[in-house]
This record gives structure tokens, sequence and C-alpha cells, in this order.
């Protein structure tokens, strides 16, 4: 479990490079600092309300836990009671922790491309301090806390379908909903709060009048190497323990995204006429993405279709900001929230029934309840996100979000961090 937390640790320094060479010369330094800020902001802030917030045993109407019961970890370290059962047996409570705050920082630095260019790095800090709090935090709980969205018998689920026996004394939901590694806390949540921040923040200056084109593509394809290697401690650590369920979901990884990046550059090539480089980086992202949520409860077959098809769709979508007109930099909308959206109600259609989870329509004439359940999650996944993030973005609205006009036109690197990326010779060689 550790060195799962560890590679999902490094996938925010990897988001970075992802990121930066996805930036224009003059923002990647403020692109990079952006995930490295958040390291350093959720990674102080989840020990000391957020991991209570998310899994404590003090549930507010099923949307978020006490944030005073655990407050700085109270009761986790030391505590004889302080253990995790997992299908490896137990482990101590602080190597959750250790775990599930990595989620909790990729998740806010995700939100961060899809504004590049253009935002004060300090309201950004104080963004996702807000943010996560109002947002992360209680729907962690609501999905993998026991909450509303949960397998709980006071669940969205068990409204819907009923309850059953849980064997232990207890009811859960006859038809639970699946998010095995964080389709709607990671990637719905990530994806709807990029969204409305775009739509609330505005647009860069040239944005339909410019090209914004990668600085590095070496850097992006360094950024989704190391992201894809990290995913395994996201998916695969999502099992807590060396299993069977744990080889599924390496598998599963490594088969939607492989299917995803071909998928994407076939879209491109019929579209375009061409297979890209930042196509192929993209592509390994939108599997990732969508394989998430399902990574223990699909077939491999069935991971590549769905890797597949959130290639497709996700290489599709990244075009509809220039049709709507909203300024999603980076394509965190068209890759984390239309992949994060297709994965979890995919796990409707590819469930096969084992490893705890109920069959979908392709293994079962039942299979439309998870369907049902795994549509309605997402979307409550999403209205609760977009609440959370508008009242986040008018909270922070005082500290001023977007940097002056002629510094935007400069350049963000020098008027927030007073530093360049390349010297001048170099710059001249790379532009």
């Amino acid at each position: 479990m550790l060195m799962a937390a560890s590679l999902v640790l490094l996938m925010t320094p990897a988001l970075a490079l992802f990121y930066g060479g996805m930036s224009r010369q003059k923002s990647v330094l403020n692109m990079m600092m952006m995930s490295f800020g958040t390291m350093g902001l959720v990674g102080v802030v989840y020990l000391l309300w957020g991991w209570s917030m998310s899994y404590g045993s003090q549930s507010v109407a099923g949307l978020f836990a006490n944030p005073f019961e655990m407050f700085g970890l109270s009761g986790v370290i030391g505590d004889a009671s302080g253990w995790m059962m997992s299908g490896s047996g137990a482990y101590p409570a602080v190597v959750d922790v250790a775990f599930q705050v990595t989620f909790a920082i990729i998740t806010v630095a995700l939100i961060s491309g899809a504004i590049a260019e253009r935002v004060r790095f300090g309201t950004w800090l104080a963004f996702a301090g807000v943010w996560v709090t109002l947002a992360y935090f209680p729907l962690a709980h609501m999905v993998w806390g026991g909450g509303l969205l949960s397998h709980s018998d006071s669940g969205l689920a068990a409204m819907i379908f009923g309850t059953v026996d849980d064997g232990e004394g207890g009811l859960t939901a006859a038809v639970g909903p699946v998010d095995f590694a964080g389709g709607t806390v990671v990637h719905i949540n990530a994806g709807m709060a990029a969204l409305v921040l775009v739509l609330l923040i505005g647009k860069r200056l040239d944005f339909g009048r410019t090209a914004f084109r990668p600085h590095s593509l070496p850097l992006v394809m360094l950024g989704a190497a190391l992201l894809w290697f990290g995913w395994f401690g996201f998916n695969a650590g999502s099992a807590f323990g060396a299993n069977g369920t744990a080889g599924l979901a390496w598998v599963n990884t490594t088969a939607a995204t492989a299917a995803a990046m071909l998928g994407w550059l076939l879209a491109e090539r019929i579209r375009d006429g061409h297979a890209t480089s930042l196509g192929a980086a993209s592509g390994v992202v939108a599997g990732l993405v969508a394989i998430t949520p399902a990574a223990g409860s699909v077939h491999p077959l069935g991971a590549i279709a769905l890797g597949a098809i959130a290639g497709v769709l996700s290489a599709l979508a990244v075009g509809l900001k220039h049709r709507f007109g909203y300024d999603d930099a980076l394509d965190v909308v068209g890759v984390h929230l239309v992949a994060g959206l297709w994965g979890t109600i995919a796990i409707g259609l590819f469930a096969t029934g084992t490893f705890d989870t109920a069959p979908g329509i392709f293994y079962s004439g039942e299979g439309w309840k998870l369907l049902v359940v795994q549509i309605v999650i997402a979307v409550a996944a999403l209205v609760f996100t977009a609440v959370m993030t508008a009242i986040a973005w008018a909270i922070c609205r005082p500290l001023g979000w977007r940097i002056d006009k002629s510094d935007e036109q400069a350049g963000i690197d020098g008027a927030q961090h007073a530093e360049t990326a390349y010297e001048p010779s170099t710059s001249a060689l790379i532009r």
C-alpha cells in the first residue's frame, strides 16, 4: 500500500510535466507550479481535516463527516483500533491516510489545466483549499466513506432498488454503485469543476484567434508515460492488497489505456489525416481515466472495448470548446469529464458480476439496474460538484482571479513567479 501511495504521489509531478509541455513557453513554469502548489497545500489540509471529513464515523446527512472528529489525525496515529481491513488482512489506518491523501492532491491538480495562463497563483492556492474542502472531501465521503452515493442502506442506490442483508447483521444496497478508484470522486469531480471554472473565469485574451500550440511535445509524452506508470498505484492499489483484484486492475488498466490510445489515433487519422504524438499522449490519459472506476469489475476484453470507445469520445470531445466557445486550455473537460462519465456509466454495460459487484447489461438481464444506478450516481456527482465549485469560486473572487491583461500578453511566468523556463538563446530555438 505504501508503494501504491508513492506511485500515486508521483502522478502529480508527472501531471506537471504533461501540462507544462502542453502550455506555451511563457507559461510553462506557472502551469507546473500550480501542480506543485497543490501538493503543498492539499498535503497539509488533508491531514488536518480532510481525512476526518472523508472517512470519519460521524456522518452529516451522508454528505460529509465531522471534520473535527479526527482533526489532525487524532485517534489515527498510535491507536490500537486504528487498523483498516483489506483482502490481504489488516494494516494500520495511517497507511490508508498515506494512500488517500495522494488522491486528493491529484484531483485538485487536474483542474488547473483548464484555466492555464490567466489565473493568479495565490488565488489558485486559496481555491485549492476551499474546493477540496467543499467538493472533494464530501464526495469522497459520499462514495467511499459510506455516504449518500455508496452501498449504504440510506444511500441513493438503496432508495432506488432497496436493500439486502449484508451478511454481517446489517443492510446494504441491493444494487450497489461501483467506483473502484475514482471515476466520480476524481475525474467527474475534477472535470466538472474545470468546466464551471472556465465558464466563470472566462477565456484567454487570444482564444479563438491564436493557435495555442504545446511548446514541448517530448515533455508531454514523458508526463503521459509517468502518469501511466503512477496509475498502477491508483488502480491496482485500490484493491488494498497484493491479490487477484489488484492483478485484474493492473491488466485492465494496461488494456484500456492501450486501446484508448489506438482509438484516439484512429479518430485523428480519419478526421485530420494525421496521427499525432499529442493525440497518443492524450489517448493514454483518456484510457486511464475511463478504466479508473471499472478496473476491478470488468473483464480485460471489456476493458479493451471501454478504452477504445473512450479514446474516440475524448478525441471528438476536445473540439467542443471551439464549437461552444469555452476556453478549456489543456482539455480537462474533454478528457477527464467525458472519459470519466463514460467509464462510470460503462460499468453498467461491462461489469461481469464478479468481485462483489452486480453484473452489467452484457452479462445479465437485470443489468439495467446497475446501469441506472451508475447514471444516477454520475448525475448526482455532476450537480454536487457544479454547485460547490461555483461557491468556491465566489469565496475566492475578492482575491482577484485574473492577472492583468498586459501580464497575460507578456507571459504569466514572469508576472507571477519572476522566472522564465528557458534562457533567451534556448527559447529562440524552441520557438
